[in-house]
């Protein structure tokens, strides 16, 4: 019954995740992506940038404000400063498009027998980082900081045997959740039986 009831659950995560090349009677435990805190702060950031842009739209399409200072700009000058200033606002929004579009790219999958993380840090660098279960010694969590606290993320941290290679996954959302079942499964295929295997 436990076989079947793999292959059942191996056929579902197969269908769900078709990125992860799943072994056989192996399925998708646990699906872990960064806390949505962390495109809320690529946001702020765009929209402080934009604020701070549009000051400066602002103050130059008010001539008054600049005829008594050191800074003469002529009708041409002042025409391609606003062009300029649309052009920066053009890139500060689509730099918040590929960060949130990177940021969510990061995710980890924890199977019943491995843990998959696929990792990005730009548009070009990216990875893929697989962890046998049975190797792995130590599962943890940290928070850091008061921001880490007062929003409830942290960072996923497995150690393991050997060559004590540590896998760090940061901005997690509630990691002491994820950190019981990793741990869970990771006792289980220490002990030679993994669930449903």
């Amino acid at each position: 019954m436990k076989k079947e009831l793999a292959q059942v659950k191996h056929a579902r995560s197969a269908k769900d995740f078709p990125e992860i090349d799943l072994e056989e009677n192996e399925y998708v435990v646990l699906h872990i992506k960064r806390a949505p805190v962390g495109v809320a702060m690529i946001w702020i950031v765009v929209g402080l940038m934009i604020f701070v842009l549009s000051l400066a739209l602002i103050t130059l399409s008010n001539n008054n404000v600049l005829e008594n200072t050191m800074f003469v700009i002529n009708s041409a000058s002042l025409h391609y400063l606003r062009l300029a200033i649309l052009t920066i606002y053009a890139i500060v929004i689509f730099a918040g498009f590929v960060g949130q579009s990177i940021y969510n790219q990061n995710q980890m999958y924890i199977t019943n027998l491995r843990a998959v993380q696929k990792q990005r840090t730009s548009l070009f660098a990216n990875s893929t980082n697989i962890i046998k279960l049975s190797r792995i010694e130590d599962v943890s969590w940290r928070q850091k900081s008061l921001f880490d606290h007062v929003f409830n993320i942290g960072t996923l941290r497995m150690s393991t045997v050997g060559e004590e290679t540590t896998y760090t996954f940061p901005w997690l959302a509630t990691p002491q959740d994820e950190v019981k079942i990793i741990s869970h499964l990771v006792a289980e295929n220490h002990h030679g039986k993994p669930d449903d295997k």
